[in-house]
C-alpha cells in the first residue's frame, strides 16, 4: 500500500493554550506545557496505526491524539525529551522509507483578520469553540491549512509571538482550522508569526484537499 506523508512537523515547546486545547479534546495521553511534540498525518488514514506502532516500539513517546478517517490519519506524539520525539519521527520515516523533505508542503487556504468583531458574531463563535471565548470588539484571526495538522504549528508559533487567545484549533480532516482573538496589534503579530511558520516548512507540492 502506497502511503503519502501529508504532515510531518516538530514543535519544540508546545505553548500553554495549545496544550490546554489539545487536552480538552484528546483521547490519549495528556501532555503538559513546553513538552516537545510531533504531528504526523498520512493518506490513507489507516496507515497511521502502523506508524504509531513503530514509534512506540522505538521510543518512550506518548500519543496524545490519534484520528483515523478513511482518507487521512493523524497522530500527535509528545514527551519532555526532545530527542526521543525526534527519534520517534525518524522511526516513522524509516518505516515509510522516505526523508522528511518528502512530506507535503502546506498551503494556507484561508488567511483573514476581522477587525472589531460584532457582538452577535462573537456569540456565534463562542458556541463553536473548545478554547477561550472572544469578546466583542476584539479582532479575529481565521486560518485554514492544507494539510490539516500544520495548523497546530501555526497556532503554536502565533501563541509564542503575541498575547492572544486561542479559540479553536482543529488539526485533522481535509483542512486544519485556527481561530485566535485579541487586540488588533496582537492579532497582527500573531498572524505574521503564523504565516511565517507555514512558509518555513519545505516539502513536496501535493494534490490539494477537497
Amino acid at each position: 500500500m502506497s502511503v503519502s506523508l501529508r504532515t510531518y512537523v516538530f514543535l519544540d515547546a508546545v505553548q500553554p493554550q495549545l496544550t490546554a486545547h489539545i487536552c480538552s479534546t484528546c483521547r490519549g495521553f495528556w501532555l503538559v506545557p513546553h513538552e516537545a511534540a510531533l504531528f504526523i498525518e498520512t493518506a490513507p488514514g489507516m496507515a497511521i496505526h502502523r506508524l504509531l506502532d513503530r514509534a512506540l516500539k522505538s521510543t518512550k513517546v506518548h500519543p496524545a491524539t490519534i484520528v483515523v478517517e478513511r482518507n487521512y490519519g493523524m497522530v500527535l506524539f509528545h514527551l519532555d525529551d526532545k530527542g526521543q520525539v525526534q527519534q520517534a519521527g525518524q522511526a516513522v520515516l524509516d518505516e515509510l522509507g522516505i526523508q522528511m523533505t518528502e512530506r507535503q508542503k502546506p498551503r494556507l487556504v484561508t488567511n483573514q483578520i476581522i477587525r472589531s468583531v460584532e457582538p452577535d458574531h462573537a456569540q456565534c463563535i463562542n458556541k463553536l469553540r473548545y478554547g477561550s471565548m472572544i469578546v466583542p470588539g476584539e479582532s479575529l484571526l481565521i486560518m485554514e491549512s492544507d494539510p490539516a495538522a500544520y495548523i497546530a504549528f501555526a497556532a503554536n508559533e502565533a501563541e509564542k509571538a503575541a498575547n492572544v487567545s486561542l479559540l479553536e484549533c482543529q488539526s485533522f480532516g481535509a483542512f486544519g482550522s485556527l481561530y485566535m482573538s485579541g487586540p488588533e496589534a496582537e492579532i497582527d503579530a500573531a498572524a505574521a508569526a503564523a504565516n511565517a511558520a507555514i512558509a518555513s516548512i519545505d516539502g513536496q507540492v501535493g494534490t490539494p484537499s477537497k
